[in-house]
Order: C-alpha cells, then structure tokens, then sequence
C-alpha cells in the first residue's frame, strides 16, 4: 500500500472520530479539524520525532495549535496512537493512555479533553492553552530560542488558520523567527478559505499570504494541503534547512470540512452535524476513503520516530548575594551610598545577578530595556545569549515568554508597565497555560508626572489582582503583585519572584527612592512590612505612595494622632494579620495608591468583608484622568495624593478638625 493511501486511510479514520466526538459533546468545530486531516497524520505518523508514550520529552519535536478550534483532530489522532494524558504526577495527577472513550467525553467538566488545547487540565502533548487567536506561534518561538539555547535539534510546528493571519501578533512573531533565523520553527498555515461567519478575506488567500511571507524573509511553500506526498515533501524540506538557511513556512490549500461535501461552504463553523445530518458526513467519508485507498489499505507505511534520548542537564541555581552585595559586586557601591536607588535600577541589578545563578533564567524586552534596565543583563557577556530583544510588540513577548517556560526556562519580561496592558490577553492564556511568567512594569503610577497619562500604568493593579484573587492549577494565587517602595524590596522580590513557580507582576518606579529597609529584612510573597506601629489609624500603602505615607505621618504625629504605616507591597497578602493591626488601630483603615481603584484598596476593603468585623475604611486613588506634571509633587497634589492630603483624610477618618 502506498504512502499516500496510508495517510488517507488514517485521515479519513480520524475524520469519522471528530465527527462523532463532536456531535457527543454538541458543541466543536469539525469542520475546521476535518481541513487539518492529511496534515495531521503526515505530523503525527510519520514527520515529528516524539513519543506517545512520553508526549512531554524534552528532546521531543513540538507541535503548537494556534488554530486551537481544531483540535479535535489531535485529539482523534492521540486516541488512536494512545498518547498518555492526565494532569501533571508532580502535581499528584496521573497518566495513562488516552482512549476513543476519552475522545467522546470532549468538553465535558469532568473530562481532560477540553475544548481548546489546555495542557494543565490533563492533555501535556500540548505546550500552551491556545483559542485566543493569534498566539499560537509566538509560543512556538519561545520553544524554537530555548531548543537553540539548550543545543536540540527540535523542530517545533505550528499550525495557524488563514482567518487568524490577520492577527498583528502573527506578523510580530514572524518578524521576531526572522530577526533570530528560528529556521527550527515551521509555521503552517491552514488556508480553508473560511472563518467563522464568512469566507475571509483576500488579504488572507493563500497567495497572499505567501507572498507576505516571502516579504518578510522566510521560504514559503505553498501546497495542496491534502495531498501526502506533498505535505511531506515540504516537511522533509524544513527538516533539511541548514544554519544558514532561511526560515520556512508552509501555506497549505485546504478545504473546510473536506471529505464531506454536504458541510462544507460556510455556516458550518462551530456546528457539529447530528442525526441525519451526521450519517450523511460519514457516508461522505467512505465513499472519499473508496475512491483514495483500498479495502486492504493498512498503517505499515505510517512509522513515529522516536526523539533523541540524551537531555540536557540543568545545573542547580547558585544561591544570589544581598543588594548591598551586589551593588559592590558590580562596583556601585558609591551610587549605594548615596541612600537612593530606583525600584526599576534595582530589578535590571538583580536580573542580572539572576542570570549568572540560574542558567535557566531568560530575560525579555520590549526596547525599553535601557529604561527598565534588562540592559545590565542584555549587554553581560556571559548572559547575552539569554536575553530576547523582542521590540516593540508586546503581545508576542508575553507569549514567546510562555513558550520559553514550556521548556523549563524562567522568562522575566519588562517593559513600561503602561505597555503591559497591550498584553492582557496573552498574559491570561499564558497564566491558563500554567507558565512560570515573571512581568516587570517600570514607571507605574502617576509620580511618572512629565510624560503624561499615555505613558502611565493606571488600571494594571486592578487588572493583576484579579488573578490574585483566584486559584491557578497547582492552588496558588493566579498571580501576585508586587509593589516594592525601596532598591531593598525590589531586589529581593525579583528573587523571589524566580524562586517561586507561577506568574508574578511587579512594578516599578523610574525616579530614585530613598531606601526603606536593608538587607536583614525579608521580603516574601504574600506577605507585608509594617513601617510605623500607632494605635489610632492603620495606613495602608505600596510602591511609592509609602514614602509619601512617610511623609504624612509627620503632620499626624504634630496633630496628636499615632498612625500605623504599612507597605502592603503583596497582593495577595497575609489578610488575618493586617486585620488584627486593623483592630489594633480602632478599626480605621486608610488606603493610598497611585493607580486607579480596584487595587489595594478593593483588596483591603473585601477582606475587611468577608470577616464580619466593623472596620472603616477610606480609600484614596486617582479618581480622574491625569495629565502631565513637571515635578513628582505637582502631579500628587492634582490628584489629591499628595503626603498632606494623606494626612488631612487621615485626620477626617479620626475626627480631627482640619
């Protein structure tokens, strides 16, 4: 039997299974996984170096679904070839082989086999929660950087639809797998000519697509996106490219629901066919597999090859050295002893001390590296090769990010933290995807003043704590967010940020602070630093508004009135200790922050609620657009946040005369 009717024979097995699994589960998108067919066997049977029993293997060729809609047809194939599944054994998961009884238990709550691609709910073929279009090769860049970075010759795939191509974030990665010669990333483009409501655009033909591949840089091959021989010739092309060559991309001719002529054209997508409907697609199928195979067609030309066995060792982290160490380390200790350092300075010293302990760290960048200070670890030379210089594009540097830690590495990416929000969509498909994401935001908040409202990050502490106050897949908090007011705080929390797995969001202050603490105190995730123990008032502040609160508590000290000041520089923090200082100052509570409301304030005030107790509460933010200031003092007092109208509403909350 030939090689072509092989993988027909085994498309067409498949294609029934998606068909059937889909009308269980009501709901999916068989069409769009019955254009992948060919091209899936051709992956899976023959042209990926991996293992269905070990489908995580380090050394193992990668395949990425952008086109997360369609994954019925990876998941009819690992059923067939019995790929293990289940959650994470060091999360106390399982795993065993996937079955066709899995299969039809498709989106169901209790099932592994969820709508989209979701390695953590207990499918670890895959890399990335993928479904939020536009993603999908961002993260195989991430996986291509660490493949070179570790010496594999893994070759990862992806496959994107033709609709999706209109994503920016696709021609962001693109423009990245160019600038890096990632010629071990193979985009696929699965041209069917329809999206969701409508045929697409011409702007997404095949030919055009093609040719704004070719425009970029990469060697387009454009194919009969069913034909076998021809999708295997082009993956042995790929798998030929040498270190000088070009990187590839297939652009695949596909046909949407093909094999079954009464659901093809649009007004199919997302509708799984039933009852006669159904019967109908499948007699479509044999009368396909009649006319391409043979009643003895067979699986002896289809053969997996196994990935190399040899995997990289991954040494220990070196234990890091103390700010002022550091600061001497890297001959500033004249800078150290002038008693002020930024936040943002601070974070650019301990990435730097990061990268020469933990070879597994990688910093990102978003050409602002000069400001953030990811400089210090992108011009070390002995770090330079772990830095990603990912320009302007924000989006595809978070996802590129979650690719890196889909291979074990620990991705730290900065840019201003006004630019974060550009990313909230892949830094939530990245936290579904269980990635070990560390984000740093550098001058947040309003005391940015000269630059204006474009340039400061307002909404992203409200927006960040929404993860803090969920549960991700391994029971931690979504993610925290941290506020350091000092160098000290700062440092100490990037290190702690690498030592803890899950997503992290910290902010960072452009102008020099003066230094809070030391080296003797410690800083830890979820928890906070009481500056100043009164009996009056609890303050509650973070970042740079606990100097301010510094301040104010020099005009309340003169009023009589005895403050407790406290950095609360983690969300989520230790709730039950910061209530009982609340009850230990009267049950008045002042929130003060340099962001919109949502943030701390929110925080406190829902954990005051859900213990019962009676506690008042105030809560001071930037309550309107701000606007650029020439000084750090003038944009406060605009806003109301200034250290002395702290002190007034502190006063108010007492009853003080003001």
């Amino acid at each position: 039997m030939s090689f072509e009717a092989a993988v027909h024979a085994k498309a067409i097995q498949l294609d029934h299974l998606v068909l059937d699994m889909c009308a269980a589960a009501g709901s999916g998108h068989p069409t769009s996984a019955l254009s992948l067919g060919q091209i899936t066997v051709v992956l899976m049977y023959h042209s990926m170096r991996w293992s269905p029993d070990h489908p995580r293997y380090p050394t193992s060729d990668r395949l990425v679904l952008s086109e997360g809609h369609a994954v019925p047809i990876i998941y009819a194939a690992c059923a067939d070839l019995g790929v293990m599944i289940g959650k994470d054994p060091a999360l106390g998961g399982t795993l065993r082989p996937m079955t066709r009884e899995d299969a039809m238990s498709l989106r169901r709550l209790e099932s592994p086999i969820d709508g989209h691609p979701n390695p953590m709910e207990g499918f670890p073929f895959f890399d990335a929660a993928t479904g939020s279009l536009g993603q999908g090769l961002s993260v195989a860049a991430g996986l291509g950087i660490a493949a070179r970075s570790d010496g594999l010759d893994r070759r990862i795939y992806c496959i994107i639809g033709d609709g999706e191509s209109r994503e920016g974030q696709i021609w962001e990665a693109l423009d990245l797998i160019v600038d890096r010669k990632l010629n071990n990333v193979l985009p696929i483009f699965n041209c069917n000519q329809y999206g969701q409501s409508d045929r697409v655009s011409g702007q997404q033909s095949a030919e055009t697509i093609a040719a704004k591949l070719e425009a970029f840089g990469l060697q387009p091959a454009v194919i009969d996106g069913h034909d076998p021989k021809a999708i295997r010739s082009a993956f042995e092309k790929f798998a030929k490219l040498g270190p000088a060559d070009a990187p590839m991309a297939v652009v695949a001719k596909t046909v949407k629901g093909w094999g079954t002529p009464s659901l093809q054209g649009g007004g199919w997508h997302g509708k799984p066919a039933t009852g006669e409907r159904l019967q109908a697609a499948h007699e479509e199928l044999d009368a396909a597999r009649l006319s391409l195979t043979t009643s003895l067609a067979s699986d002896d030309q289809l053969k997996i090859y196994p990935p190399a066995e040899q995997v990289p060792a991954r040494e220990e982290p070196k234990d890091a050295p103390s700010f002022a160490g550091a600061m001497r380390q890297f001959d500033m200790q004249s800078t150290f002893q002038t008693g002020k350092f930024a936040t943002r300075r601070a974070y650019g010293l301990a990435l730097r001390v990061l990268g020469h302990a933990n070879d597994e760290v990688f910093a990102l960048d978003a050409d602002v590296k000069n400001s953030t200070f990811a400089e210090w670890f992108a011009n070390d030379k002995a770090l330079a090769s772990r830095f990603v210089e990912c320009r302007i594009a924000e989006q595809n540097m978070f996802s590129v990010a979650a690719g890196l830690s889909a291979a074990g590495k620990v991705p730290f990416c900065s840019t201003f933290a006004k630019f974060a929000t550009r990313g909230y969509d892949q830094i939530e498909m990245a936290i579904n995807s269980g990635a070990n994401l560390k984000i740093v935001g550098s001058h947040a908040g309003i005391t940015l003043a000269a630059d204006g409202p474009s340039q400061m990050a307002l909404p992203d502490v409200a927006w960040f704590r929404a993860f803090a106050s969920m549960r991700d897949h391994r029971g931690n908090p979504g993610c925290y967010v941290l506020q350091p007011a000092d160098a000290f705080a700062a440092y100490a929390l990037t290190l702690a940020m690498a030592e803890y797995t899950g997503a992290c969001y910290m902010r960072t202050l452009r102008t020099d602070v003066e230094f809070l603490y030391d080296d003797r105190t410690l800083f830890n995730l979820g928890k906070f630093e009481v500056l100043n123990r009164g009996k009056d008032l609890l303050i509650v502040a973070a970042g740079y508004m606990v100097h301010e609160c510094n301040k104010a508590l020099e005009l309340l000290d003169k009023a009589g009135v005895d403050a407790t000041l406290v950095d609360l520089y983690s969300i989520p923090f230790d709730t039950d200790s910061l209530l009982d200082l609340a009850n230990a100052n009267g049950g008045n509570i002042l929130t003060v922050e340099d962001n919109y409301g949502g943030g701390i304030g929110s925080a406190v005030a829902d954990a005051c609620a859900e213990a019962g107790d009676s506690f008042t509460i105030q809560q001071l933010f930037v309550r309107r657009i701000p606007k650029s200031a020439l000084t750090e003092d003038d944009i406060l007092r605009s806003c109301g946040l200034h250290h002395a109208d702290v002190a007034k509403a502190a006063l108010r909350m007492v009853g003080v005369e003001v």
